[in-house]
């Protein structure tokens, strides 16, 4: 029987494998999370056939509940984006603030299709939007880049089907429709308060444009352009029929929670359509109907395609998280956590603060906010029966941790920076300071949530 003290030391042994796997030997944090499993599970006292069934079993179960419906959120996602549909959305929600408030639509622009769509192609599709508004009316990159950062991140964060909100239900135990009410709920609220905060902070002219602009860059020119030529070109959905696909998983999803809510034994069919993969293939053919006109039937391949290049990475950085969450829970190492937090209510702070420290620790280290996050929750899965609060909060501490500095190691910033015409001050002044006040706010919120409500 190995000792409390002994498994925690382990325990963070692994975490400092996957680290070096990742920055010093440039593997794919896949392979960083099986060797440190196997790590975990021989040192933790599990023999090695046991522990080589747990990291498969672990994968599998992973997979099982979530490996498609990521799939299709990420077809859903690439299909919006060639169709125009997403396009139409921001274009509609911007247009909806008065100008000198623009920048607040195109942050919620943001939100809403960092919903189905990765971050880099949200950020890629709404850009030239948010540089057409800067040059009408005269505002600084700075709170377009920071404020538009804020929005796609807070939903790629906390809002299913993205992979990591998706996988918090499975990971902590609970309906995936709490994760989806409450994520939507505090992700609103947090896109409001952190642009909010950014602007303030940039009001007070920290922002320097002959260091934080790259002059020589012509890529924000050429962005409008396209965008230009692109709108000019090319016939696009309705707002309701841009809309559709994000709406119909969002509602199935509810639904089959509003069902279990309101009725003892939940009607079959709340439960069916309430499930992950039943919503998730119903939003995608949504979003191959709304398609057909504007891509052509031939195209829909390429489409999908394209969106399974990303979703693989994510599938398997995702499963391999499963493999190591379910060895950590073999080892027992949870209960030795436990009895450092102490019980009950009164460990609610300190569990807290611990989800997002982990969180935090692995995203400044190496940079992907999936990686974060899905490391912080399989380790505090662990810990959070014992934790007076409902295993939500504890999830989203983990998730705001996971979205907390991104930097110069994170390709997200990469594209912020690059196609915002920015220089690597510029960068971090704008993406991870907007990143970093998002996870705050989600973390304070989450907190309260954790203190005060019960669910």
């Amino acid at each position: 029987m190995v000792s409390p003290a002994m498994l925690i030391a382990v325990l963070v042994a692994a975490i400092a494998i996957i680290l070096f796997c990742i920055i010093v030997l440039k593997l794919n944090a896949s392979i960083g999370m099986i060797i440190a499993s196997l790590f975990m599970g021989v040192f933790g006292g599990l023999d090695l056939l046991t522990t080589a069934t747990t990291i498969s079993s672990g994968f599998g179960n992973m997979m099982t509940s979530i490996g498609l419906p990521v799939g299709f959120g990420t077809i859903l996602g690439q299909l919006m984006s060639d169709s125009g549909a997403a396009d139409v959305i921001a274009d509609r929600l911007v247009s909806a603030f008065p100008a000198k408030r623009s920048v607040w639509g195109l942050s919620l622009a943001g939100f809403v299709l960092s919903i189905p769509v990765f971050f880099d192609v949200t950020f890629i599709i709404l850009i030239p939007i948010g540089i057409t508004i800067a040059a009408k009316i005269d505002m600084k990159m700075c709170y377009v880049t920071g404020c538009l950062t804020i929005g796609a991140t807070t939903a790629h964060c906390v809002v299913p089907p993205t992979p990591n909100p998706l996988a918090a239900a499975d990971i902590f135990g609970f309906d995936l429709g709490i994760m989806m009410i409450v994520g939507l709920v505090i992700g609103f609220i947090t896109v409001l308060v952190s642009d909010f905060v950014f602007i303030k902070i940039h009001n007070r002219g920290i922002w320097n444009e002959e260091k934080d602009v790259n002059h020589s860059s012509n890529v924000v020119n050429e962005l409008v352009a396209a965008r230009a030529a692109q709108n000019d070109s090319r016939k696009r959905p309705s707002f309701f029929m841009a809309l559709l696909p994000v709406v119909i998983p969002v509602i199935c999803i509810l639904f089959g929670t509003l069902g279990s809510a309101m009725f003892d034994e939940a009607p079959v069919i709340c439960d069916f359509l309430g499930d992950k993969l039943i919503a998730m293939l119903l939003g995608t053919l949504g979003a191959y109907l709304v398609s057909l006109p504007y891509i052509g039937r031939d195209n829909f391949e390429k489409s999908a395609g394209e969106a399974l290049k990303s979703a693989g990475v994510v599938l398997l950085i995702t499963g391999a998280g499963g493999s190591f969450s379910s060895v950590i829970a073999a080892t027992g190492i949870g209960d030795s956590i436990v009895s450092l937090l102490s019980t009950g209510t009164d460990s609610v702070i300190p569990a807290m603060f611990l989800a997002y420290l982990i969180g935090m620790i692995f995203r400044v280290a190496q940079g992907s906010g999936t990686v974060a996050g899905m490391t912080s929750m399989t380790i505090m899965a662990t810990v959070a029966p014992a934790v007076g609060c409902h295993p939500v909060w504890i999830a989203l501490a983990c998730l705001s941790g996971g979205n907390s500095i991104g930097h110069v190691n994170d390709s997200g910033f990469w594209v912020a920076t690059n196609m915002s015409g920015l220089t690597v001050t510029g960068g971090l002044k704008t993406y991870t300071l907007g990143s970093f006040i998002s996870s705050v706010c989600i973390f304070l919120l989450a907190l309260a949530g954790a203190l005060f409500i019960p669910l």
